[in-house]
């Protein structure tokens, strides 16, 4: 598989879920990407669940299982994401950007486990195994994601409540 297959979990175009837009489960073979695209007035937030991916912009970022990738667009921006040698599994997560004219930028957690500090106050992101909090829980077991489901290695987004005045 060189391609890219992926499953989206979670779309919101209605604001019901704040600052969260979408959630897919993406997975790439060896050496596949997603292809020179676009991005702006977004934050994407790329939760590596397995395998490797390299980050085309900028200086580029090296990224393994376990790292999360946080790139916040801005005024905009063009890049690429390209697997390893053994693929990847990558969740995925769009959000609104409070910032829309701010300059672009990436940031990665390496390891990251427990809250990831988006430096947001509208969307925190837990990773781990075990008792979670609460949120919207996207299960990351071997099937692709399940919104909701129990048990095993989970992603749990803690949202603002109500409506993001975008949404109005």
């Amino acid at each position: 598989m060189s391609t890219l297959e992926s499953r989206v979990l979670v779309e919101n175009a209605d604001g019901s879920l704040g600052p969260l837009l979408r959630v897919a489960d993406d997975r790439l073979g060896p050496g596949g990407s997603y292809g020179l695209h676009e991005h702006r007035a977004v934050d994407v937030v790329a939760v590596v669940l397995a395998g490797s991916l390299r980050h085309r912009w900028g200086d580029g970022a090296e990224l393994g299982a376990g790292d999360v990738a946080v790139l916040r667009a801005g005024a905009g921006l063009e890049h690429d994401e390209v697997a390893g040698d053994d693929g990847a599994r990558v969740l995925q997560c769009y959000l609104r950007t409070a910032a829309p004219a701010a300059p672009a930028r990436h940031e990665v957690v390496p390891a990251a486990a427990g809250w990831v500090d988006l430096g947001r106050p509208d969307a925190r992101l837990w990773l781990g195994s075990g008792p979670a909090p609460e949120g919207l829980r996207i299960g990351v077991g071997e099937e692709p994601g399940v919104v909701g489901g129990e048990g095993g290695p989970a992603v749990v987004w803690r949202l603002a409540a109500g409506r993001p005045a975008w949404a109005e």
